[in-house]
């Protein structure tokens, strides 16, 4: 790997709340230091380096371009990718994906703000203006790094940011790819008739029992991460017990438990981002602003594509339900089988030839 990575750690956090890190084994150098293992498995050119925002705030971006391409100067000329990763995630998790997705041009990675090794500034409690600083922050990011036109790639929380950012700046974007993105249905009411998928009869699901809307109201009460703070030295092995799929994604790259320390890093800052997701959701996972309410205000010219993982919790029928609601636009559904809702990793290989199609249609 041929890297440049800016040494200095931009953004501290903790200010104020000094005796945590020494309870709580954790610290950005940490963070630092597990990414760099991650990323040293990128073979192509990698540029990693902290972009600053006119609010001072800094987004963590990695850039990878081909370095065994015979025309340099045309990789650098096609509309780069830009990747968006999901909620709790960071630029590490794209580490199956960088090397094949950069042969005919560069991709971009950064870490949302508020998440990773970006800066983790206030966010409002208003979802509507949590969602806007996340999408102006990736506005800002792109006139800071120069990138004119994208082709922009969303995962989960990363695809309903990427959608509301198309929303708002269509010329931007060549063509939206989401993948397993969250926060687009509605919350369906007690007792209503949801479906369960394409093709699939439609079934009235009873309501979830007392005991689990008073746990779930309880958890409200807090950000979804707390758990992982508020554990101190038992926190690795927490996000070891409870995500031990992450290890497995990744096995064959790392022997060791390199992948879920780096999610606990990540996830046991000091919470910003985090606070953001809160501001934006409901309990139980839904959105309080449904991006199916506003997916219709994306131009017809804009081409979209979803894609879900044949095995994930995020119901794909919603990829119809974008369907019908652009009559005129250019949108496709896409199911890769045998993947959850981290299908860049679970199915990498075919995940990777499905995007890079995909950017082959634009140029």
């Amino acid at each position: 790997m041929s890297s440049n990575t800016e040494m200095q750690d931009e953004n501290e956090t903790g200010s104020g709340w000094w005796w945590w890190p020494s309870w709580r084994p954790t610290s950005t150098s940490l963070l630092k230091s597990t990414e760099a293992r991650i990323l040293s498995c990128v073979k192509n050119d990698l540029w990693a380096r902290f972009v600053t925002l006119p609010t001072q705030d800094k987004i963590w971006t990695v850039t990878v371009t081909n370095r065994h391409s015979r025309k340099p100067e045309k990789n650098t000329t096609q509309t780069p990718l830009v990747m968006v990763h999901g909620f709790g995630g960071g630029v590490g998790l794209w580490v199956r994906n960088l090397d094949p997705l950069c042969v005919s041009r560069p991709v971009f990675a950064f870490d949302l703000l508020g998440f990773g090794r970006s800066s983790r500034p206030h966010f409002p409690s208003d979802p509507a203006q949590a969602e806007d600083q996340s999408v102006h922050s990736i506005e800002q990011w792109r006139q800071a790094v120069g990138v004119e036109h994208m082709i922009l790639l969303g995962h989960s929380l990363g695809g309903y940011l990427a959608t509301s950012y198309a929303i708002q700046y269509p010329e931007r974007v060549s063509h939206l790819i989401l993948v397993d993105p969250w926060g687009f249905p509605e919350r369906p009411q007690a007792g209503s008739e949801v479906s369960g998928g394409q093709g699939s009869e439609v079934v009235k699901r009873p309501p979830p029992p007392t005991w689990v809307k008073a746990l779930a109201s309880f958890v409200s009460l807090f950000n979804p991460l707390a758990v992982i703070r508020a554990a101190g030295p038992l926190g690795p092995s927490l996000v070891n017990r409870f995500r031990p799929d992450f290890r497995r994604k990744f096995e064959d790259l790392f022997e060791d438990d390199t992948m879920t320390q780096y999610i606990y890093h990540c996830n046991s800052q000091n919470p910003s981002g985090e606070v953001g997701f809160r501001a934006m959701s409901e309990s139980l996972g839904w959105a309080k602003r449904p991006m199916l309410q506003r997916v219709e205000q994306l131009p017809p010219s804009l081409p979209v594509t979803l894609v879900y993982g044949g095995r994930s919790w995020v119901d794909s029928s919603t990829g119809g339900r974008v369907e019908q609601l652009r009559p005129q636009g250019h949108t496709q559904t896409m199911v890769i089988d045998d993947a959850s809702h981290h299908v860049y990793a679970d199915q990498s290989d075919v995940f990777n030839r499905v995007v890079q199609n995909i950017c082959d249609t634009v140029d």
